[in-house]
């Protein structure tokens, strides 16, 4: 008799803590998985503390606390005209990976397919065949990450249930355009299915582009649950603070699968995202400035060593093609290459698709500081002689 689920037992270790073991173990800088450095935001830190030292330290409401819904629902109305109803439209959970969870876990039965975008992020595929559910992927491909949209149109049956949108997108950095998100919604009415909306780098967008939430197109308001994300938001990954916002039909049957889940999230953390939320609009424009100088530093060293640097319009990472740089071997065994020869780590392009198609890229992640960035890039270029 097999011990292991059945779905979840056919999954490998997760290549981000593959990569971050092989990481430590060579002493290498970790460009690989999306942790910033840093403590993040020290008055949310306080904040947070604070709630600690002279807050309720009992279960929250399984909702989440009535503070942090409120400044959801807030922030969803400051900087996107989304008008929320904090009491029956607004979820806290554990992270954006248990909001994911519960969204599909709430509203998937057996034999439903759920479109989404390749390259993706890892925990995608697992969860939607935990729930019962059929993935149905589209394949974005470098170095543009151009929708094939007859192929989007063709994939769409009477089975389909949900599309996953990641908007910024991890891994490639694509920001979808107010274009393509017209097909998506075009396509979304005419089968009658919900979009799973994964925003969490909404406030990491750069140069000209623009993040517009798909819940804000004509139709679309009560088709879309849209998640957000504390831990990319204000830097600090560690907490798992994420949210939700969804009209009140689609956020009771998610809810009732939160409760099964984590039911609720750390008051405290909860307490120091609320006064995060509130901070001046400056505070948020200035999240995406200060990302942008730490990403043309990456830009400038990746391609000083020889590396195709892919256009990065958002969120925490950069893709790179690495072929003139001499290397010929696929994207893993670069990434394994580097980390024991170079002391720099990164991710193999190949993780984030289901087939593990071998693009001969990597994805970098820039939310380190200066120093971080520039000791990599000397690594980097000594050991490729650049």
């Amino acid at each position: 008799m097999d011990v292991g689920n059945s779905v979840l037992s056919k999954f490998d270790t997760s290549i981000f803590e593959v990569i971050s073991r092989l990481s430590d173990a060579n002493k290498a800088i970790n460009l690989g998985q999306g942790f910033p450095d840093g403590n993040g935001p020290a008055d949310v830190v306080k904040a947070a503390v604070d709630y600690l030292n002279n807050g309720i330290n009992q279960y929250p409401s399984m909702l989440g606390l009535p503070m942090l819904r409120k400044a959801v629902a807030s922030c969803n109305t400051r900087f996107y005209d989304i008008q929320t109803d904090w009491q029956t439209e607004v979820l806290i959970t554990s992270g954006a990976t248990e909001a994911l969870a519960a969204c599909f876990f709430g509203l998937i039965e057996p034999g439903d397919e759920v479109v989404l975008f390749e390259p993706l992020y890892d925990s995608y595929v697992p969860i939607v065949l935990r729930a019962g559910g059929v993935p149905k992927s589209i394949r974005l491909e470098p170095p543009n990450w151009e929708i094939p949209v007859e192929k989007l149109e063709n994939i769409f049956s009477s089975k389909t249930k949900i599309l996953l949108l990641n908007t910024p997108m991890n891994p490639c950095a694509k920001v979808f355009n107010r274009e393509e998100l017209e097909i998506i919604a075009r396509l979304i009415t005419k089968y009658n299915v919900y979009a799973v909306c994964d925003e969490v780098y909404e406030h990491l967008v750069f140069d000209t582009a623009e993040h517009i939430p798909l819940m804000t197109l004509p139709d679309m308001r009560d088709r879309c649950i849209r998640i957000g994300s504390a831990g990319k938001t204000f830097s600090l990954t560690g907490w798992k603070v994420g949210y939700v916002s969804a009209c009140s039909d689609l956020l009771s049957c998610i809810r009732r699968a939160h409760q099964f889940l984590t039911f609720t999230t750390p008051p405290n953390l909860q307490a120091g995202v609320a006064f995060g939320l509130e901070k001046s609009n400056e505070f948020f424009s200035s999240l995406a400035i200060d990302l942008r100088a730490r990403r043309d530093q990456l830009v400038i060293g990746l391609e000083s060593c020889g590396m195709q640097v892919l256009r990065c319009d958002g969120t925490y990472f950069i893709t790179a093609g690495y072929e003139e740089t001499g290397f010929v071997g696929d994207d893993t065994e670069f990434c394994s290459h580097i980390i024991k020869n170079a002391g720099v780590s990164a991710i193999p392009l190949s993780a984030f698709y289901i087939d593990k198609t071998n693009y001969r890229h990597v994805r970098l992640c820039f939310c380190k500081d200066e120093k971080t960035i520039a000791t990599a890039i000397l690594r980097l270029k000594g050991h490729f002689s650049c």
